[in-house]
This record gives structure tokens, C-alpha cells and sequence, in this order.
């Protein structure tokens, strides 16, 4: 909490974007302080990787995996973009290492 605020950090599939946008306003006229991804790498910012060699591709990508993280120690808990029920690899490493921290994990769709 900061204040009277919940902190909550989005995961889930940057694929979702429309699916971000929504939660995170939503979740803000809620009265909650939300927290969400940098840049939409798979719906959007394609600009982002095009000119990348693959050694910066993957540096760039395990920092960003590693900034989402501390996203999450920011928080209070995470709130899951799993549209259709989607879970990739990295968010389900970001559910775990939030369950791990004792956050609490709330989803878009129920399981």
C-alpha cells in the first residue's frame, strides 16, 4: 500500500494490449495505484526489436524480465491478463516468483 493505495503490477502476454489498456484503467478509477509493462513487444511497439542482433535481443529481453520482477516486489499484488486463459512461460514465471513473495494473484479470467 502506498497511502490508502493498493499497488498492483499487470502480467500476462503483451499480445493482450487492448486487454492492459482496459485492466489498467479500470483497475486506477478502482482507486488503485497500478503499475504495467514498459511496451507491448508482441501488439505494437515491433519497432523495438527489428533492428536488434541476437545477443541484444536476448539481453534486452532478460532485462526487461528482470524489471517486471521488481515491478512486482513493488507490489501488492499482480492481476493476470489471461485472455482465453492464456498463460505463456514468462508469465507463469512472474506468478510464481509472486506467490514465492507472498503477493496476492488475481486474474482477469477465473482459472
Amino acid at each position: 500500500m502506498v497511502g490508502k493505495y493498493k499497488v498492483i503490477t499487470l502480467c500476462g502476454s503483451t499480445r493482450f494490449k487492448d486487454a492492459f489498456l482496459e485492466a489498467q484503467k479500470r483497475l486506477t478509477l478502482e482507486g488503485n495505484i497500478v503499475i504495467s509493462v514498459g511496451l507491448f513487444g508482441h501488439s505494437g511497439d515491433n519497432e523495438v526489436w527489428e533492428n536488434m542482433d541476437e545477443g541484444t535481443l536476448t539481453r534486452t529481453k532478460e532485462m526487461l524480465d528482470d524489471m517486471h520482477k521488481r515491478k512486482i516486489d513493488m507490489a501488492d499484488e499482480i492481476y493476470v491478463i489471461n485472455v482465453g486463459g492464456y498463460i505463456g512461460d514468462s508469465t507463469r514465471s512472474e506468478i510464481e516468483y509472486a506467490r514465492e513473495t507472498g503477493k496476492k494473484v488475481r486474474y482477469l479470467e477465473h482459472e
